[in-house]
């Protein structure tokens, strides 16, 4: 498949004529060539986005809502096509990538509802016969950085609110699936958006340092959004600091979860393999930590790994629950974080076999905070089992990491599960539910080296907007 860029409207070619490729990781053929966009591609589509504000910026809630909603539809229709794409680009299996789809036309629909839920407030002033008002309005030109992970989800999710909001975007595609994400921007502006609104950049991954410098530094580029890893975050947030932009950003994760003494095992155990497995373990909320009280761990530990061992790993073209990891070196670090935690006396309890980027469900018992795969995310499917005696020991366990995005909890008795998960710091957490769950209207982000600034609902209108103070005034008797 070819890839270009996407520039007011239109499909072009880089500027300097360059492309690159992204082979598939199973097979190793080329997936997509695609443009690798140069530092004139950048200013060009902060061009088309800054010339297309104005207008943008004053079309009304009804016409951005309808827009959004046909964008799902047929975001919709073409299903096969992005689950094809995801399956060769990154490896995704048919299950994830459809998931990928109806969440992120949900993502499309729930911008279109907040398009009438950009409000303001009227404050009462001082000053006689004053109007004084609370007003939000569209910040300007937004660049989204989206990963290659859950691509259509974040890829949609970084831009869809933006454009509720009535900004221009500039959608930066991951270089592990820029067709993907190219083809997002093309539903879009199928849909009817006006030339400039919605651009898409692909870029070579050599050049993605100075890619997103340029788009960060641009003076017509308002805000950013980021999601991806916790050490890229920190570069985008300095970079955008430098220029005092604002920047949301849903970095890394190393999510607890944690079985009391009480909890339905059977129900956690389904739980726990879930979050842990979906994706590979690809995802921002996986189930990187087990934490299950000593009282039931050898139950809980038995009838997890009988899980793990029924799940079938392998081709995602094939009829499999684990698709292959992203990359040969994603793949080879499972058998690095293996190695160490069998070296200082965990139990390898399920899986340890890799074939090139297929890695099987891998369990590791007994694992203690000297073993990298206790603090390292994995982003792969090779989960730690930590015991502990009692919810005191758990929270601090749960707690003891730089992470801070999603967590679970396990236990019947409600009010010590409550009490549990609010001593977890996490911007997420879910009582006797999985680590990883979704949905457009909830507020979505994390604390700590996780970043700041939530996606979803009402709570991204605030991202994507200026708040500015308004008044009305009449005639007014001054000192002088």
């Amino acid at each position: 498949m070819d890839v270009s860029l996407i520039i007011g409207g239109k499909h072009v070619a880089a500027k300097n004529g360059q492309i690159f490729e992204r082979r598939d990781p199973v097979t190793g053929k080329v997936a997509s060539r695609a443009a690798a966009a140069s530092i004139d591609d950048v200013d060009l589509a902060v061009e088309a986005a800054s010339n297309t504000f104005t207008s943008w910026s004053q079309s009304g809630p009804g016409q951005r809502r309808s827009l959004l909603l046909k964008a799902a539809e047929l975001m919709e229709r073409k299903q096969a096509d992005f689950v094809d794409l995801m399956l060769r680009e990154t490896g995704a299996t048919a299950t994830w990538a459809g998931f990928n789809v109806d969440l992120a036309a949900g993502v499309l629909r729930e911008a279109a509802a907040i398009t009438t839920q950009i409000t303001g407030e009227i404050i009462p002033s001082d000053k006689p016969g004053i109007l004084s008002m609370a007003v939000r309005q569209p910040a300007g030109v937004i660049v989204g950085i989206a990963p290659w992970n859950a691509p259509v989800i974040l890829g949609t999710r970084a831009i869809a609110a933006a454009l509720a909001c009535g900004n221009t975007v500039i959608l930066r595609s991951s270089e592990m699936c820029p067709g993907t994400h190219q083809l997002l921007g093309s539903i879009l502006n199928e849909a009817g958006f006006p030339p400039g609104v919605v651009n898409v950049l692909s870029n070579a991954p050599q050049d993605g340092p100075q890619i997103v410098e340029a788009l960060v530094g641009h003076p017509n580029v308002r805000r950013i959004n980021f999601t991806g890893s916790t050490r890229v975050g920190r570069i985008i947030a300095k970079l955008a600091a430098e220029h005092l932009k604002p920047v949301l950003l849903e970095l890394g994760g190393k999510a607890p979860f944690v079985v009391l003494d009480d909890a339905n095992i059977d129900q956690a155990v389904d739980a726990a393999a879930f979050g842990a497995f979906m994706n590979q373990g690809q995802i921002c909320m996986s189930t990187e930590r087990i934490i299950v009280d000593e009282k039931i761990a050898d139950r809980f530990v038995g009838k997890l790994v009988e899980k793990a061992t029924r799940l079938s790993a392998g081709d995602p073209r094939k009829d499999v629950v684990l698709g292959s990891l992203v990359d040969l070196s994603s793949a080879t670090q499972m058998d690095e974080l293996i190695q160490d935690a069998v070296s200082k006396g965990a139990k390898l309890v399920a899986g340890g076999k890799r074939n090139g980027t297929i890695v099987e469900a891998t369990l590791l018992d007994r694992v203690t905070s000297d073993m990298k795969v206790y603090r390292e995310e994995s982003f792969g499917p090779v989960k730690p089992i930590i015991r502990v005696s009692g919810p005191d020991e758990a929270i601090k366990v749960a707690n003891d990491t730089e992470y801070g995005l999603s967590a679970a909890v396990f236990g019947q008795d409600l009010a010590r599960a409550m009490t549990v998960a609010k001593c977890i710091r996490s911007g997420i957490c879910h009582i006797n539910g999985p680590t990883v769950a979704d949905e457009p209207q909830m507020p979505f982000g994390g604390v700590k080296s996780s970043g700041y600034g939530r996606f979803g609902g009402r709570a991204v209108i605030q991202e994507f907007t200026e708040l500015r103070w308004i008044t009305i005034e009449g005639e007014q008797h001054y000192p002088f």
